[in-house]
């Protein structure tokens, strides 16, 4: 078959094919063009999932009669010079692509009545294209801005259009993409209608966390902590979800750069590190984070859709983000209450519904921050700070969070309470005490075992854990598949202060064991056997060369050895050692939750009494 040049049409589809997955990438494509045009307002009517009708009106700046049709042209666009560089893109489309895709598969429509220096033209315009055929530019009646119609989405692509899912479905990916858009532009205002109905109106100017909260549900404010922090020409703002909120899925994390709806592994692995040991590792954290980034330090063009991005130095933005959530959530109360936990709105997504019970009235109203203009803002509110450490590595981790090992506090306010009165242990399980606002539920065991692991992890930073030479060798049964990690472990298990030997084809003998488990009548026998079949499960992770995964193995060692010496639930304490517990509560990073993430204490506050006992 010969070599034959393609159609513009059949250009248009294949470019659609790439940019336009299904009505939620119409939405977005066209909520970033109005952002682009500095719209302060945006209403969007959807009909049956967006696949009968997507409008969207705007009251940006508007496109004059003589750009119509360029507007639906491929690769025009006034947002990026002819010469201009791809690495100083300030805006959130670039492409010149997205109009001319969406107009070749669908029945479109394009109203605008364009404004300069605050003085609209008298008249607006409008250009209908249906498939191949562009029509041309015909006088309109119209509102300041620019009015969207596309109709019958995939009318003339049949096979991408039986691929839809039902009305409900398709609307649930436009109801999320509004929403995250909403979220991260607090200075524009958004209405969603579906099938006549208003499903999430928001009212503009906005504070960041203002508007966040309001998407998310204003029951979920006192949940949510704010983290600001500029690194160089890295600015880091997020809204992260108490430990108390942790969801089964990773449904409710909303990553932005630069304005962008992304999605990046890097930086989602960086904020489960910071979650570590504060949750269950089988859960996962809720949060809004948003990163500003210069223009010449992240590359945008590596999606058709722009929903990945790459950065210049990933590492040190992984570093960032750890360290800045990290010191962040170690500065928070973490304790949960015995309060009914909070729910996020509607049963199928975090989003608001209804229309008065969405909107922002005028009093509630603030000027809105650095980061609520336009994409070129986010960049212009870095301030200078301190270079970021590269690295991975506990140890560099805590350098960059600027914390040492922890020394002892002046008594605490914890410390004199559990003098002055006595604590009751209850079935030799839990401690209940008071602090200064309210009750304490303690887990014995959970708070015992971040104790230990904590110190167990300062030492480790000083030098490898003290060893002690057994008089007889324990002599350790294991699979004959697990031979071959007897090498791997080796480094890891010489930071604990453990050697082995091997003596036959499925034994091994532990000649030297870690001081801290001796003295605690740890048995070796079965700590090894537990450990060897933990690296056989991949529990412990990659065993090699490369420190991150050597940190990530030492963890789950380190939480093995807290928990196996940590005072057990049915231990009977004497009071100097239930106070000494629970002054080292005070004491220890993170110690309201144990290593594998679960609480160590629950507290049931003056408020919580009040009204269980009616006094409210």
């Amino acid at each position: 078959m010969p070599i034959r040049k393609l159609s513009s049409l059949l250009i248009n589809q294949i470019a659609a094919g790439e940019v336009i997955e299904r009505p939620a990438s119409v939405v977005k494509e066209l909520i970033e063009n109005s952002l682009d045009a500095g719209a302060k307002r945006l209403e969007l009517i959807i009909e049956d999932g967006g696949r009968r009708l997507i409008r969207l009106a705007d009251d940006g700046a508007g496109i004059g009669q003589d750009q119509l049709t360029l507007a639906v042209a491929r690769h025009a666009t006034s947002k990026l010079d002819p010469d201009g560089r791809l690495d100083q893109i300030q805006t959130l489309g670039f492409r010149g692509e997205a109009l001319a895709a969406i107009a070749s598969i669908s029945r479109f429509r394009l109203t605008s009545r364009p404004t300069a220096d605050g003085v609209a033209d008298e008249a607006g315009w409008v250009l209908q294209a249906e498939g191949s055929r562009i029509g041309t530019p015909a006088p309109a009646a119209c509102r300041p801005g620019t009015i969207v119609e596309v109709r019958d989405l995939f009318w003339n692509t049949p096979a991408r259009r039986k691929f839809l899912r039902s009305a409900a479905t398709e609307f649930g990916h436009i109801h999320d993409t509004v929403g995250r858009l909403a979220m991260i532009w607090p200075r524009a205002g958004f209405s969603l209608k579906h099938n006549g109905r208003v499903v999430l109106q928001v009212d503009a100017p906005q504070t960041r966390r203002q508007r966040a909260t309001q998407i998310l549900g204003p029951d979920l404010a006192e949940a949510l902590v704010e983290c600001e922090r500029n690194e160089g020409d890295l600015g880091i703002w997020a809204l992260l979800g108490l430990p108390a909120i942790d969801r089964a899925t990773a449904r409710f994390q909303y990553l932005f750069v630069n304005g962008r709806i992304v999605r990046d592994r890097n930086v989602a692995h960086a904020v489960k590190e910071a979650y570590r040991g504060l949750i269950r590792p089988d859960r996962h954290p809720l949060y809004t984070l948003a990163l500003a980034v210069g223009s010449d330090q992240v590359d945008i063009n590596v999606h058709p859709s722009k929903a990945e991005v790459r950065f210049a130095q990933p590492s040190e933005v992984h570093l960032a983000v750890l360290t800045s959530l990290r010191r962040r959530l170690l500065e928070c109360d973490l304790t949960p209450s015995v309060a009914n936990p909070v729910k996020l709105n509607g049963p199928d997504t975090p989003w608001a519904h209804g229309g008065a019970a969405c909107a922002t009235g005028p009093g509630n109203r603030q000027p809105a921050s650095p980061w609520t203009g336009s994409t070129s803002a986010f960049i212009d509110s870095f301030q200078q700070m301190d270079p970021v450490q590269k690295g991975l590595v506990f140890d560099q981790v805590r350098h960059a969070m600027n914390s040492q090992p922890r020394q002892p506090d002046p008594p605490s306010l914890m410390a004199a309470v559990t003098k002055m009165q006595p604590i009751l242990q209850v079935h030799n399980s839990y401690l209940v005490t008071q602090d200064d606002q309210g009750m304490l539920i303690v887990d014995q065991h959970a708070l015992h075992e971040r104790v230990m692991f904590e110190q167990l992890r300062d030492r480790l930073v000083k030098s490898d854990l003290e060893s002690q030479r057994l008089l007889m060798p324990a002599v350790v049964p294991i699979a004959a598949g697990q031979m071959g990690l007897v090498e791997p472990l080796g480094p890891l298990l010489k930071r604990i202060g453990t050697t082995l030997e091997v003596i036959g084809p499925t034994m091994i003998a532990v000649q030297n064991f870690a001081s801290f488990l001796f003295e605690r009548n740890v048995d070796p026998v079965q700590f090894i056997g537990d450990l060897f079949e933990r690296a056989a499960d991949g529990q412990l992770g990659p065993l090699g060369n490369d420190r991150g995964a050597e940190e990530a193995a030492l963890h789950e060692v380190l939480d093995m050895m807290a928990c196996k010496a940590a005072v057990k639930a049915g231990d009977r304490l004497e009071p100097d050692e239930l106070a000494a517990l629970l002054d080292q509560r005070e004491r220890v990073e993170r110690s309201s939750a144990c290593p594998h993430g679960r609480p160590t204490s629950i507290r049931l506050t003056l408020r919580d009494l009040a009204r269980h006992f009616k006094r409210q």
